[in-house]
């Protein structure tokens, strides 16, 4: 059985928080693409927020295996469906590998990235691991100017792809729309399952009416 914490960063867990909801559970350790998961909820577009040179955040740095100070190329997006955001997404890489490896990187504009993650077989990815973020954390900061500060918990998940032994970090945020999305379409589903097991019990008890029904 896998330990439940990451052995890079204690604030991040290979096992979500047991408090967390089944959903949030669910949608923090699915494997595959995070875009491709959105599409069966609708129609997903990509708003690029910031493309620029920074430097790794505290928590990144050693997971990505670098140092504080090494420059990176990051990239920020909001995941949107229908046109409402669902997820925020910072993925950062060594500035260097960004003008190397993966220099596709800078070239997707309002492509997803998982168009780069996901077709190409060479490229690796690291167990997902998750966490439930503080106002202090700068993911949280920029998943609230998305309003992801709502009555949930902000949760986000993270994971280090490689290719030719490359690093690039994915960090997503799921915001409170995708939640009340799903809850929604739950909804949805059991009234149209409460719905069938009427129609079904109402065609039976007219068969009995009728004498019908054996």
């Amino acid at each position: 059985m896998p330990t439940p914490i990451d052995p890079v960063c204690a604030d991040w867990r290979i096992n979500p928080f047991p408090s967390l909801t089944d959903v949030k559970k669910d949608w923090l350790t699915r494997g595959g693409s995070l875009t491709a998961h959105l599409r069966t909820l609708g129609t997903v577009t990509v708003e690029v927020t910031r493309e620029a040179v920074d430097l790794p955040w505290r928590d990144e740095a050693r997971a990505l295996g670098v140092t504080p100070r090494t420059p990176v190329w990051t990239r920020e997006v909001v995941l949107k469906v229908d046109g409402v955001p669902f997820v925020v997404a910072h993925s950062i890489v060594p500035l260097a590998h960004s003008t190397g490896i993966w220099q596709s990187m800078r070239r997707l504009r309002t492509r997803p990235l998982a168009e780069l993650l996901y077709s190409d077989s060479s490229v690796s990815r690291s167990v997902l691991t998750n966490r439930v973020l503080t106002a202090r954390h700068p993911l949280y900061r920029l998943a609230s100017a998305q309003g992801g500060q709502a009555a949930h918990a902000l949760v986000a998940r993270r994971s280090v792809f490689r290719r030719h032994g490359a690093p690039l970090m994915v960090t997503e945020c799921m915001l409170d729309a995708l939640w009340t999305r799903l809850a929604t379409s739950d909804d949805k589903r059991r009234h149209r399952e409460h719905v069938r097991s009427y129609d079904h019990l109402s065609s039976h008890a007219k068969r009995v009416a009728r004498g019908e029904a054996k």
